[in-house]
């Protein structure tokens, strides 16, 4: 069985999951990197900035939100390390175009659901069983799932609404599965990053420059992706053990209630 942690990071080869990955492959994890094409740039590149770090990599391609390919998936990476002891689930969309609530399309609101809810909380489920089984048969084992939200999850957005719907039932689906899991020592927490600089931003990038300028963001600039990477890290080394349900905002202050 393989000696180092293994960590598994859904929507892993660019923005906000790449972060991640190679902050926890800076923390010694071996790395499960899950994206729906294996075809990429991203995907390569992240690979050999991974295996810089001196730990394995090992890319699967997966459309998360198709939840029959989940066992095959979870299979091929116990097979490779014998071990899963930390989950981001990380994979999400946008809505392809942005349309009044009250416009919305059931096409629209099944794509986003699907891969932003339907699809995390089921390969959740899986691992979980997985984790459970593994707690018998590893030593010293403390197994972690991180579900990663979004300020949406709490602030309306009537032209996403879609997005804000899924974010919303995400960030229950930490709680549920933190209270579930608690029982087999399993911990689980909710990160809920805001305004981050990546290629789902890009196109209102004009609009959040002005509104950071005049103080939306109480610390006044955009996040990067590195500010999620460190965070989730934080979580993965144990620094939070006794927080199991916690919600952990990486927004500048966004969520300020401020007169």
């Amino acid at each position: 069985m393989n000696g180092k942690p293994v960590a598994v990071i859904t929507g892993a080869s660019r923005g906000i999951g790449r972060a991640i990955t190679v902050s926890l492959a800076s923390s010694g994890f071996d790395i499960a990197a899950i994206a729906r094409s294996l075809d990429s740039d991203g995907m390569e590149h992240l690979g050999q900035d991974v295996e810089k770090l001196n730990v394995s990599f090992f890319p699967i391609g997966l459309d998360i939100s198709c939840t029959a390919c989940h066992k095959e998936v979870v299979s091929n990476i116990l097979e490779r390390y014998g071990r899963i002891d930390f989950l981001v689930n990380n994979a999400g969309v946008a809505p392809l175009q942005r349309n009044d609530l009250l416009n919305l399309t059931e096409d629209s609101y099944d794509r986003v659901m699907n891969i932003n809810l339907k699809g995390p909380v089921f390969f959740a489920q899986k691992i979980a069983r997985e984790m459970i089984w593994l707690k018998d048969q590893i030593e010293n084992y403390n197994p972690a799932i991180v579900f990663l939200s979004s300020v949406s999850a709490a602030m309306s957005s009537t032209t996403r609404a879609e997005y804000c719907i899924s974010k919303a039932g995400l960030s229950m689906a930490s709680m549920v599965f933190a209270d579930r899991l608690s029982e087999n020592g399993i911990i689980v927490y909710e990160v809920r990053p805001g305004v981050i600089q990546t290629d789902m931003t890009a196109r209102v990038k004009d609009k959040f420059d002005k509104l950071i300028a005049e103080g939306f963001v109480p610390q006044k600039r955009w996040g990067m992706p590195e500010d999620v990477g460190r965070a989730v890290a934080s979580l993965a080394r144990g620094d939070w053990k006794f927080s199991t349900g916690a919600v952990f905002e990486i927004s500048g202050g966004l969520s300020i209630r401020s007169l």
